[in-house]
């Protein structure tokens, strides 16, 4: 392991009220912080097209935010929260979310010493349903807990669309409004599973993306879960003791050989993008769908992008992959040397965070010389806030 990282040296003040709380009206109208060759300078949103070379290839997150929040009470009148975190069984988010004869998630669970052995019921009159929560064994703090209805003719991600809660950050310190089921997803949202948005993407709208497209800009999409993980603070202080979250990933095929044609003009939305991405470098690598928090650091492979993305679409037409599912622990922190991103838009992330340790690791070090100005020129911070599109610092 390298050089302790104490997370004490990624610090800095953020007021309550440069938390952005709502979004703007207008999505796309948000301010746009520029960072390229160790300058910083800012725009709006809208016009992020000028800062990306034509033939770029702008790569999102797909992922749908569920409403994985759900509100159990008990004979006695106890509140019982239950946080769907991930699917145990059937393990495949699809899967689970269409499953319609029952499913097993791992949840966290408010108020859990009053939950026992009984099965908390909600009649959902719309459905003529009664959906059962039946808690099992405790996982970290999490538990497995199995999920039943008798209606045959209703999903499970049907059921959450009825009776779940948005899980808006818990940062914002307000409920979940009905507004945030539209603002809280990005324009290209289609594939369920995230409880968490990945909020690179809320700026952009059809109209940006079309400016792009008539820039000789091309876009392309993959998917990433994000999970509760990603609000985890670093609680060590030597961030390499810190565990990082694990994530489920799928990227087509296609996607991968539309990122080898252009390597060299890589541009991730959000971090969840640039985990994924760089992440197929190490599994092309290894020909594994995993990769472990630590493996950039301990393996010390010789392969260049070009010829680990080939590596991994060959092992993918050997195994009759047409698209990669896979799972990422990946750390990125200073230290790391990216594979494959050279473009990073990304909103302002909490300070003491492996977000912010990613971004100090993509700009050499500059991150404060980013916020201090995004600080004192009013931009709006974390996930309902202002962006920034950042060149990799060589």
């Amino acid at each position: 392991m390298s050089q302790p990282i104490y997370i004490a040296d990624y610090n800095y003040p953020l007021p309550d009220e440069r938390i952005a709380k709502y979004p703007l009206p207008e999505r796309d109208h948000s301010k746009l912080l520029v960072y390229r060759d160790g300058e910083v300078s800012e725009d709006l949103f809208f016009r992020v097209g000028n800062y990306i070379t034509p033939g770029s290839l702008l790569v999102y997150n797909n992922t749908r935010v569920i409403q994985a929040r759900l509100e159990f009470r008990k004979p006695t009148g106890a509140r019982i929260e239950v946080f769907c975190l991930e699917p145990l069984d059937p393990h495949d988010y699809q899967l689970s979310l269409s499953s319609t004869a029952g499913c097993t998630w791992k949840c966290l669970v408010g108020n859990a010493k009053k939950w026992h052995d009984e099965c908390l019921e909600l009649r959902v009159e719309s459905s003529e349903l009664t959906f059962c929560a039946h808690k099992g064994e405790a996982i970290g703090n999490a538990y497995a807990v199995r999920f039943d209805w008798d209606n045959p003719q209703v999903s499970f991600a049907e059921l959450l669309d009825a009776m779940g809660e948005l899980p808006i950050p818990p940062y914002l310190n307000r409920p979940t409004e009905e507004s945030d089921k539209r603002t809280y997803q990005t324009v290209y949202s289609r594939i369920k599973g995230s409880v968490a948005a990945p909020t690179a993407g809320l700026h952009f709208t059809e109209a940006v993306l079309n400016d792009l497209r008539t820039r000789g800009i091309e876009t392309d999409e993959l998917t990433l879960h994000v999970g509760a993980g990603t609000f985890l603070p670093v609680k060590t202080a030597d961030a390499n003791q810190h565990t990082m979250h694990t994530e489920i990933i799928a990227v087509p095929r296609e996607t991968i050989a539309h990122i080898l044609r252009r390597l060299g003009h890589i541009v991730a939305v959000g971090t969840t993008s640039m985990r994924t991405l760089e992440s197929l470098y190490f599994m092309g690598c290894s020909r594994s769908p995993h990769v472990g928090q630590f493996e950039p650091y301990e393996q010390d492979y010789p392969m260049s992008a070009k010829d680990a993305l080939r590596s991994l679409l060959d092992w993918m037409d050997q195994t009759g992959q047409e698209t990669l599912h896979a799972e990422t622990q990946i750390m990125i922190r200073p230290g790391y040397r990216f594979h494959i991103v050279d473009q990073l838009i990304t909103n302002f992330h909490q300070p003491q965070s492996t977000l912010l340790l990613l971004v100090s690791a993509f700009v050499g070090g500059d991150w404060r010389k980013i916020y201090d100005y995004a600080l004192s020129h009013d931009f709006r911070f974390l996930s309902y806030g202002d962006s920034s599109i950042l060149n990799l610092k060589s």
